[in-house]
């Protein structure tokens, strides 16, 4: 007797006919109504509760995106559409994803842009920040730690200062950050910092690139900036990256386990790190202030020798290092960030970023300042 249909249905395996939706069979767009549609859906909602979680705000409030440039972009593009003669506030040393989008809004007229100058140890003064408030502020954008200099921002208090003015006044000033380097070193409850806004990414928390976050508070008016598709709660069209979620989730559970314990050993390192190059280097410069900063950053200026040379000659002995960030990097010109917060610095003078990370030792450091000894008497000879 034959076997019937529905026992062949459950021994067989599925037959995947929905590439045109998602080409890989084990990972299926997670809009689709069919099963492994379904099973995609379950994984990136669980996702998205284990990051709203992490964050202490509601599943619903948590945007996946691409990476921290399009949640960038997304905060303020989104948030300005709602208003008319914006007015906006943020710091000149922010990433080039707020810098860049502040200058096209106000080179195509949409808003009105105030650039807060950060002070010479490379944190704003909430004071200044509250003074450049106006009544048609819509929002202001700083971020929790600088991707350069490693500078901690003052999150909360400038927080309590736009709460202020926005009672003050009778406003309704909104408040992003990018916090994308400060995720693996500094607490991240949503309630503590008191933003509506909060962005960051996958990579720099050792998990996948091609992946964000964007925290929307609830009744905060952001719009969708690109069209096509309802998905993340109407404000990201296109197929949601399941899998990039996941591992972002993960990542970001792992990392908040050993935060308290990594920071400690990398503040270690960090000091060890400066102090070996204080004493081996006397004309070197550390950008930033040295104790409000992440613990896995030393930024540091080699006066009279380019940067991307410093880069290159570190790179051939086995040390990756960068001179700023690495999408402003191979330009041949000075950092923005460093020329901020130091008026004196030339292009011909080099800046080197250095970000200990989990594999870091004392070892790697020693070696460094050796390279870095031998690298520095060889171009002396030309650049001195």
């Amino acid at each position: 007797m034959p076997k019937s249909n529905d026992k062949l249905n459950k021994t067989k395996a599925k037959i995947y006919l929905d590439h045109a939706s998602g080409a890989m069979s084990s990972s299926a767009n997670p809009s689709a109504i069919h099963q492994l549609g379904l099973i995609e859906k379950k994984k990136l909602e669980n996702a998205r509760a284990l990051v709203a979680d992490i964050l202490a705000v509601r599943p619903r409030e948590v945007i996946f995106t691409s990476g921290a440039t399009e949640s960038n972009n997304l905060a303020i593009l989104g948030l300005i559409q709602n208003f008319k003669n914006p007015h906006i506030v943020t710091s000149n040393i922010e990433h080039a994803s707020v810098l860049e989008v502040c200058r096209h809004l106000e080179k195509t007229g949409k808003a009105e842009v105030t650039y807060v100058s950060v002070e010479p140890d490379g944190i704003v003064d909430p004071a200044k920040i509250k003074k450049a408030l106006k009544k048609n502020t819509v929002l202001v954008s700083v971020m929790y730690a600088n991707n350069e200099i490693g500078t901690v921002q003052y999150i909360p208090l400038i927080s309590k200062a736009i709460r202020h003015f926005n009672k003050i006044n009778n406003t309704k000033i909104y408040f992003h950050t990018d916090a994308t380097q400060a995720i693996n070193y500094l607490p991240i409850r949503i309630s503590s910092l008191g933003v509506d806004l909060f962005s960051f990414n996958g990579a720099k928390i050792y998990g996948p690139k091609g992946v964000g976050v964007l925290y929307v508070k609830d009744s905060t008016p952001v719009l969708p900036i690109m069209f096509g598709g309802d998905q993340e709660m109407g404000l990201r069209p296109g197929t949601e990256n399941a899998l990039g979620a996941e591992a972002l989730a993960e990542a970001l559970k792992l990392v908040e386990k050993i935060k308290q314990k990594e920071s400690k050993r990398l503040l270690v390192l960090r000091d060890y790190f400066v102090q070996k190059l204080t004493k081996t280097f006397p004309g070197v410069i550390i950008n930033g202030d040295l104790l409000d900063r992440l613990p896995n950053n030393i930024n540091i200026t080699i006066p009279k020798i380019p940067s991307d040379l410093l880069v290159i000659e570190l790179s051939a002995r086995g040390i990756m290092t960068s001179a700023k960030s690495a999408c402003k990097s191979g330009d041949g010109k000075a950092s923005y960030v460093i020329q901020a917060i130091n008026k004196d610095i030339k292009d011909t003078d080099g800046s080197l970023r250095f970000s200990l990370g989990q594999s870091t030792t004392r070892s790697d450091i020693d070696n460094t300042i050796k390279a870095l000894s031998l690298i520095l008497t060889k171009l002396s000879k030309w650049y001195n």
